[in-house]
């Protein structure tokens, strides 16, 4: 019985022409994968991957080993390992980019928008867009970068300063405006003076002086006397006329001429020839404001008297002619006014 189970296995074997696995076949020839990210299939082999830099010259002879691995040339690169037979050209600028960081041979150029200009990064950037300028209503919340536009905000509208020509006008006007005014009280100062000769002198005083110098004129009353009640006067006018010394000589003389446009018509002539003045002097100045032509021939006066000419010989013609009142009024302004004062009597 053990014989027959021993012939019954040996016929077995034979049979089945079974024989022992052969260790001399590599992983590729039993078809297994190479390994990513290291290998990569070139036929029934798995090369080496060549690194960053590089690119493979030429391929492996031998499953799992390096091919020969060449630098990349200048304005080429490959930036991760890899089985290329060739590098990769390296990126140029655009004439709306500039240049960031140059190309090397493992890593690419980079470019980016040139100032004013942006481009999104996840939008393909075929060409840089003008940044956006915000609004004269607008401001800025963010400033334009390569990458990012420009971001505008509406502001409160505010009202517009006046501008410096809107000012110069102002001031003009006002300028204007406080001439004006001081032009019209220097008239109306003028015109006051001119119907009040007796500026400073109380309204009873003034109101006496008129009521006797219209009835002297009259015939029907006498001149005025000063009464009790009039001690304001500078000097009572029944006292004896005094004798003014001018501060400024001649300048202080001229400086009163215009109180002698309150002389009247009537006298005027009469006044000018007891003065030396010719008849056909005093004609040829008819033609003048009345005025003009009291001023025209005082100065007449001066120049035939020179040296000699003071306003006590006025005031004595004016005295002659009975004129009194009018020299005494005379005389008042010119002290009051500080052209004169009165000879001190030893």
């Amino acid at each position: 019985m053990r014989s027959f189970l021993l012939v019954f296995l040996a016929c077995l074997i034979v049979h089945t022409g079974a024989a022992p696995p052969s260790s001399g076949l590599n992983r590729t020839q039993r078809g297994a994968p190479c390994r990513p990210g290291v290998e990569y299939r070139r036929g029934n082999l798995c090369c080496l991957l060549c690194r960053a830099g590089t690119y493979v010259k030429s391929h492996c002879t031998t499953s799992g080993a390096a091919g020969q691995c060449e630098e990349c040339d200048s304005g080429t690169y490959t930036e991760h390992d890899n089985e290329l037979t060739k590098c990769l050209p390296c990126t140029q600028c655009r004439s709306d980019q500039e240049l960031v960081k140059q190309c090397s041979h493992a890593e690419d150029a980079k470019c980016q928008c040139r100032p004013g200009r942006f481009c999104h990064p996840d939008e393909a950037c075929e060409v840089c867009k003008k940044c956006v300028r915000c609004k004269h209503d607008e401001e800025v919340v963010r400033n334009c970068t390569s990458t990012t536009n420009t971001e505008c905000k509406k502001v409160q509208s505010k009202p517009d300063a006046p501008s410096d020509f809107t000012v110069a006008i102002v001031v003009c006007v006002l300028l204007g405006l406080a001439v004006c005014v001081i032009v019209v009280l220097g008239l109306y100062k003028w015109r006051q003076r001119r119907s009040d000769p007796q500026p400073d002198l109380p309204d009873s005083v003034k109101a006496e002086l008129q009521y006797s110098f219209s009835s002297v004129v009259r015939g029907d009353a006498e001149p005025w006397r000063p009464s009790s009640n009039n001690l304001s006067l500078p000097r009572q006018l029944e006292e004896e006329f005094p004798k003014l010394v001018p501060l400024k000589g001649e300048e202080s003389l001229r400086a009163c001429f215009e109180y002698f446009e309150d002389l009247s018509m009537d006298y005027y002539r009469r006044f000018f020839r007891s003065l030396g003045i010719s008849d056909n002097v005093i004609k040829s100045c008819d033609h003048q404001q009345y005025e003009d032509r009291i001023h025209e021939l005082l100065n007449k006066w001066v120049e035939k008297e020179g040296r000699d000419a003071s306003l006590n010989h006025l005031l004595r013609a004016l005295l002659d002619l009975s004129q009194k009142l009018t020299a005494e009024t005379i005389k008042d302004r010119a002290l009051h006014a500080g052209h004169y004062l009165c000879e001190v009597q030893h």
